[in-house]
């Protein structure tokens, strides 16, 4: 099992409820697409899963480990088996590409090795080859601050395709891409996870890119799971019930529709 959360609450330091009797396991190797309107819980879920956040009640599993019933020496081995892509990826501004995407196995590399990291990239052509999957080769040695938002997205994406994680975890990864770009990034990520039989969770606002790319989709509505079903069991109407009095995010591929919700057909 790559993870196992019975009973997970989470509560924001401000009282704010993020997260509440979450239950779910996800098997080694899954790809799964949770959904659901802004403010469902979608991220505190995967920075939970992340073990960014701590849960406030229930337990979690994570590759056969008990995050928070580990030493800190101990946690940090698990999070470098987690690779978890940004929305707005965290990159320093004058940091290169090339470095931004080496970062991935920091976790992985003695302090020594990636301080020297820092100051010569020691695998360019393990860096150009992940970004060269999401058509990003000729940016290697760039700085992050000559990068579009949806270049930003990708070479986030790279770092955790060169990090090779058990787990990965992305938080609306395609949400600056253009309908083609996004659907080939979307493939990139689910080729990698069948290959090298990791497990993938991914929240999207788009629903028809949700339902293209994964075959088991999670509703997410007011911090609870509204429904947990293989892509071919979701019908419009638990769709409706997910997104009730929110506009449906429309197909990625087309202009939102003002006053009208728009359930893909499955």
């Amino acid at each position: 099992m790559s993870l196992r959360l019975a009973g997970v609450g989470l509560t924001h330091a401000n009282g704010q409820v993020a997260l509440s009797e979450i239950d779910l396991q996800v098997a080694r190797g899954e790809r799964v697409a949770i959904i659901g309107p802004s403010g469902a819980g979608k991220t505190s879920l995967l920075r939970l899963l992340a073990t960014s956040l701590q849960p406030t009640g229930g337990s979690v599993q994570l590759l056969d480990c008990q995050p928070w019933q580990l030493g800190n020496r101990a946690r940090q081995t698990l999070r470098a088996r987690i690779g978890l892509i940004h929305q707005a990826p965290p990159l320093p501004a004058r940091q290169r590409v090339v470095t931004a995407v080496l970062a991935g196995r920091l976790g992985q590399w003695s302090w020594p090795k990636g301080l020297l990291n820092l100051l010569y990239p020691l695998d360019i052509d393990g860096a150009r080859a992940a970004l060269q999957r999401l058509d990003l080769g000729e940016k290697c040695f760039e700085r992050c601050d000559q990068l579009s938002g949806g270049q930003l997205q990708r070479v986030g994406i790279a770092r955790v395709l060169y990090q090779a994680p058990e787990l990965m975890l992305a938080d609306e990864p395609v949400s600056a891409m253009d309908p083609v770009l996004a659907a080939h990034t979307l493939k990139v990520l689910n080729d990698d996870a069948q290959q090298r039989g990791a497990t993938l969770l991914a929240s999207l606002h788009a629903v028809d890119l949700a339902l293209a790319h994964f075959p088991r989709i999670i509703g997410v509505r007011e911090g609870r799971v509204v429904f947990d079903l293989p892509r071919e069991a979701v019908e419009p109407a638990a769709l409706e019930a997910l997104y009730a009095n929110e506009q449906l995010q429309p197909s990625h591929s087309e202009a939102p529709t003002t006053g009208s919700v728009q359930i893909p057909r499955c």
